[in-house]
């Protein structure tokens, strides 16, 4: 697997992840510095974004990708996901969301890590 590959795959684990609440999977691509940053401003940092989809706060049941743009400089990356996430948040109802992250990625110790995911819709 190439580095655009691996890094597009990064991106769907965290996915998985999150859809499946599996921490180990979110522990596996987000680096310790990871900050999720919602669509209001809010940052959410590597502890409480886990805590957050493990006790329903951040609930997923589906992400269906749609466009993924991978741009790489060395060991850093920036990757530009579109996704139909179908999600209920901090306490609303269920909605599929157009979401768009724009993820930060580093290369540490031959893996890929995202240290940053901005979200907005598109």
């Amino acid at each position: 697997m190439d580095d655009r590959e691996a890094v597009e795959a990064c991106y769907r684990r965290m996915y998985q992840g999150m859809v499946e609440k599996e921490e180990s999977i979110l522990r596996e691509v987000l680096a310790p510095e990871f900050v999720l940053i919602h669509m209001t401003g809010m940052r959410q940092p590597l502890e409480a974004f886990i805590q957050a989809v493990q006790n329903g706060t951040l609930n997923y049941s589906s992400a269906r990708h749609q466009k993924i743009i991978v741009d790489l400089d060395g060991e850093h990356g920036k990757l530009t996901g579109q996704s139909l996430v179908h999600a209920a948040v901090f306490g609303g109802g269920w909605h599929t969301w157009r979401l768009q992250l724009v993820c930060h990625l580093v290369k540490q110790d031959d893996r890929w890590k995202i240290t940053e995911a901005r979200a907005s819709t598109y």
